[in-house]
């Protein structure tokens, strides 16, 4: 069986793929959830000295998760989560990777869709360019309209207490900033890489901050040979690793993700 590699997202660690580590190991497959570099520390300690979020670039990132891919027996699945989604973008285009799978993925470079929704919820960041150079949270409230929007008060609650860290305030100015500047930036992709492993795209059909109309243009900008396809899921949130349901969603993929490895 092929391993599994989980790419987590923004204002979270691997902690937030707890669920599905298990569950795919439970099904047999290998299963790693690597942290970006200098996030190997818990939730809570990142949440007393955030520097390592602030310092944290895209090459490293995207570096740290070529290196653990090589470290595999044979090319993975890659499931990324958010702005893991750009990095599994990233990871196939750069050869690596069997398929992968990109949920409420962030935009690679050259996506110009902005929904309002998304604005609202990356605001706290985008709202002072100062924060370009800082780890910025979210408070319970701003949490709950970006990633829980579906969720109960309790839930959404609970969820930020156990997953919430602040986000690389560089790296999403960065990801804003892409489509401005002249040549490649760091979320680019070669959108014609024939080569590329299969990719889907999953949109849960009530996120806010990735919502299902930059997940449809994501995968439109896509002109290679190679297989790219997409599906909504109604009534998910930005948090579908978490969100009741989550086993049929993560099934579903992998079979997916199966079917098409190369």
């Amino acid at each position: 069986m092929r391993p599994i590699v989980l790419v987590h997202g923004f204002w979270v660690t691997p902690r937030s793929w707890e669920h599905w580590i298990t569950h795919y190991e439970s099904k047999g497959h290998q299963v790693v959830a690597p942290a970006y570099p200098g996030f190997e520390v818990e939730v809570e300690a990142l949440n007393a000295d955030p520097t390592p979020i602030a310092q944290v670039t895209v090459p490293q990132i995207i570096a740290h998760l070529e290196e653990v891919v090589r470290t595999l027996p044979e090319p993975p699945i890659i499931i990324g989560h958010s702005a893991g989604g750009a990095f599994t973008q990233i990871l196939l285009d750069h050869g690596y990777g069997a398929a992968g799978v990109a949920l409420n993925s962030a935009p690679t470079e050259g996506v110009r869709v902005v929904p309002l929704s998304q604005v609202k919820s990356t605001f706290p960041v985008l709202k002072s360019p100062a924060n370009r150079h800082r780890a910025v949270g979210l408070s319970p409230e701003q949490w709950k309209y970006a990633f829980t929007n579906t969720f109960t008060d309790e839930e959404s609650r609970a969820l930020y207490q156990r997953y919430h860290i602040p986000a690389p305030g560089g790296i999403v100015w960065g990801g804003v900033l892409a489509n401005f500047q002249p040549g490649h930036q760091d979320t680019w992709v070669d959108y014609h890489n024939d080569d590329r492993a299969p990719l889907l795209f999953v949109s849960g059909g009530e996120d806010h901050i990735m919502p299902p109309a930059v997940q449809k243009s994501n995968a439109e900008h896509y002109r290679s040979n190679t297989v790219t396809e997409r599906r909504e899921y109604a009534g998910y949130a930005h948090l579908l690793p978490a969100q009741q349901g989550w086993e049929r969603i993560a099934d579903e993929v992998l079979d997916w993700a199966v079917r098409h490895a190369g």
